[in-house]
């Protein structure tokens, strides 16, 4: 059914952790690392922000998070936090498990489709992780932060206006969801543990992987 669904449409935008690869879980562990330090408190609260704001750019969520620690979120600041977070995750994403049959329908159907990757992740993060993946010539444009989703969209569409008759966004989080929705845009949502009340809230297609 989510692979019949999905063949429907002429143009595919992406989001990464949670939709290409199970990576959800080592992000929460890296921000709660990161500021372990401070106290389980703090720790604890910054994990559950992170869990329930997901598809949020780092970017925005440290200088909150330094704020909280009793820090102050200077651009030097937030340039270390976002350096150490990057050292945490990044060979862990590479490592971690695919989304059952994603790669199978990348590979099969990129020659077919339009496909677009749309990520929080920082621009050289993503596109060094997804060279080592080797799944880069899959997509025709990858767009990764500060860019916000709901604009890397827009951008798209504004230069290949013909993508957007037939076009579909897959994600995992309510920032994902308002992006296509804010480009007017239809929305599949892929389950995860972390997005349980997201499952009740939205009225659209939900799957569980991509076999």
């Amino acid at each position: 059914m989510p692979t019949k669904y999905l063949n429907n449409y002429k143009t595919i935008f992406w989001d990464f952790d949670g939709v290409i690869k199970e990576s959800l879980e080592i992000k929460s562990d890296a921000f709660e690392q990161l500021f372990r330090s401070f106290g389980e408190n703090i720790s604890k609260k910054i994990r559950f922000h992170h869990e329930r704001n997901g598809g949020i750019s780092r970017f925005d969520k440290l200088p909150i998070y330094i704020k909280w620690s009793g820090q102050k979120p200077t651009k030097k600041n937030i340039q270390k936090y976002e350096e150490k977070f990057s050292c945490l995750v990044k060979q862990k994403v590479i490592n971690s498990d695919w989304v059952p049959g994603v790669v199978d329908y990348l590979s099969s159907n990129y020659k077919i489709q339009n496909f677009f990757l749309i990520t929080a992740t920082p621009q050289n993060e993503i596109e060094e992780i997804i060279k080592k993946l080797k799944i880069k010539h899959f997509f025709k444009k990858v767009i990764g932060s500060p860019i916000r989703k709901d604009k890397a969209i827009k951008s798209i569409i504004i230069k290949n206006p013909s993508l957007f008759k037939k076009s579909i966004m897959v994600g995992d989080s309510i920032s994902d969801y308002n992006a296509a929705d804010g480009n007017n845009m239809q929305f599949v949502l892929r389950r995860t543990l972390l997005n349980r009340e997201l499952q009740t809230e939205l009225k659209c297609l939900m799957i569980d992987n991509f076999l």
